[in-house]
């Protein structure tokens, strides 16, 4: 039972989008860290603001 509500809750948090910034790390440790003049990661501020402003800029309607 616990197993399942841990698969659950893993789910609504990627789904959500809550887990986007441990995606991030995972992904910069995994691609990012082995060049030489790789960037280091973002902060957890700086990523949920890049994050927010690629979200909301432009215009985000059908007509």
């Amino acid at each position: 039972m616990l197993s399942m509500l841990k698969r659950f809750w893993c789910y609504v948090r990627h789904v959500s989008g809550d887990d986007a910034y441990e995606q991030y790390l995972k992904h910069h440790a995994e691609f990012h860290q082995a060049t030489v003049d790789a960037p280091p990661a973002l902060s957890r501020k700086e990523f949920f603001k890049l994050w927010q402003d690629n979200k909301w800029k432009g215009i985000n309607r059908c007509c």
